[in-house]
Order: structure tokens, then C-alpha cells, then sequence
């Protein structure tokens, strides 16, 4: 499923470490690993299109897991 989320960059230290998008409704997306390190800063703001991968698990499990497609910096800390 496609989808567009607003909202801040976050690291989670679960295990070696996880990165997770918190969209502006509260809503908690796991960053599939190998996305773009200009998306991944602690705090950052980003509008982010991808896909939820259903058919991937992760040993941080903290919400769905998003496959980055693209995204726009809002701003940055």
C-alpha cells in the first residue's frame, strides 16, 4: 500500500538500533534499513511517499514497516 506521511525522524534504541517516523497524527512507521541517510537525522522533519511492507518483519518491531520512495525535508535540527 502506498502512502504519503508527514512527520518527525526518530531513533529508537531497540536491539542495534532502529529508525522510525512518528507521523503528525501519532501514528509510528519503521524506516526499512538502507533508506537514504539524508531522511535519517534525530528530529527531522519530512514529508515521506513509500510502501508498507506487509511481507517484512523486523526484530525492532515498532510499527509498520515503510520502504522509503521519497521524501521532502521540512526542516531539519
Amino acid at each position: 500500500m502506498s502512502i504519503t506521511v508527514t512527520g518527525t525522524v526518530e531513533r529508537r534504541h531497540i536491539g542495534t538500533g532502529a529508525w522510525a517516523l512518528v507521523s503528525d497524527k501519532g501514528d509510528t512507521y519503521e524506516i526499512l534499513r538502507g533508506t537514504d541517510k539524508n531522511l535519517l537525522k534525530q528530529g527531522q522533519k519530512a514529508k515521506v511517499t513509500g510502501l508498507v511492507r506487509e511481507d517484512v518483519m523486523t526484530a525492532a518491531m515498532i510499527g509498520p514497516v515503510l520502504e522509503v520512495k521519497s521524501f521532502e525535508v521540512i526542516n531539519s535540527p
